[in-house]
């Protein structure tokens, strides 16, 4: 069983074209915020109850759960009491890239990082701009790495970010590992008024830094898929064995 989660909430489009995509390969329990969590990172809740409700299933035969707390916490939850047998996290499909520094605050980032940390192969992945064919493409992604998983070709040990391009398949270049790029964004503070007291508002703003050409954020600029192993970049954990012919035999794949 698959475990599917995301920070976009439990009817967001991108967790359910992940969803039936990743039902081709195994049954799929979904967990997930029960509203939108977005730059919660990798916060979990220490400090109050968590509420878990049965959702309405988007696709026929997946157990569905809202959970009331971080994306975080919906994989511990799952993990520890409604999907107990998961094999494997993928949380996604992100509306918005998770490049760089914006690996560090993603929920969809923070959500597979829980698998992980418990001994399971972990995915998370993302587009810019969601529309049906960029989500079939990157929910087929998930499901062609989810597999070599699976069948041993790529180890169980592993903590990905997949980012994909905002353009048809038939335009995308290729398959690339690539690092995150460094000193992306920063958060500022925007002042301003209600008419009774004054409030700060904090602006996520990216910065016009020239991103190296081994870095996720050149990938996709490039029309590259980009594949970051986090538990090399976070961790120091080996890097796969990804090499060219990997990445090459991972896109054929995707493009047939």
């Amino acid at each position: 069983m698959i475990l599917a989660t995301n920070d976009d909430g439990i009817f967001a489009p991108g967790l359910w074209a992940l969803v039936r995509e990743l039902k081709l390969l195994d049954s799929v329990t979904a967990a997930a915020p029960d509203r939108e969590q977005s730059a919660t990172g990798t916060g979990i809740t220490l400090r109050q109850p968590l509420r878990v409700r049965t959702a309405t299933a988007l696709e026929p035969d997946v157990n569905t759960y809202g959970v009331e707390g971080t994306p975080g916490d919906s994989v511990i939850m799952a993990l520890e009491r409604l999907a107990t047998d998961a094999r494997a996290v993928i949380s996604g499909i992100n509306n918005g890239h998770n490049m760089g520094d914006d690996i560090l605050i993603s929920g969809t980032v923070g959500a597979a990082l829980q698998g992980y940390l418990r001994g399971l192969p972990a995915i998370a992945m993302s587009i810019e701009e969601p529309s049906p064919d960029n989500f079939a493409t990157a929910a087929r992604l998930g499901r062609i790495l989810l597999k070599r998983i699976f069948d041993g070709v790529l180890p169980a040990d592993i903590f990905l970010n997949v980012n994909v391009p905002d353009v048809p398949l038939d335009k995308i270049k290729g398959v690339m590992v690539a690092q995150p790029a460094h000193k992306t964004h920063i958060d500022s503070v925007k002042e301003g008024s209600d008419g009774r007291r004054e409030y700060f508002w904090l602006v996520r703003r990216k910065l016009d830094r020239q991103p190296s050409d081994s870095s996720d954020i050149w990938a996709i600029e490039h029309d590259y898929i980009a594949i970051t192993p986090l538990h090399t970049a976070l961790f120091r954990r080996p890097s796969p064995e990804m090499g060219p012919d990997v990445c090459a035999g991972i896109f054929e794949e995707l493009c047939q």
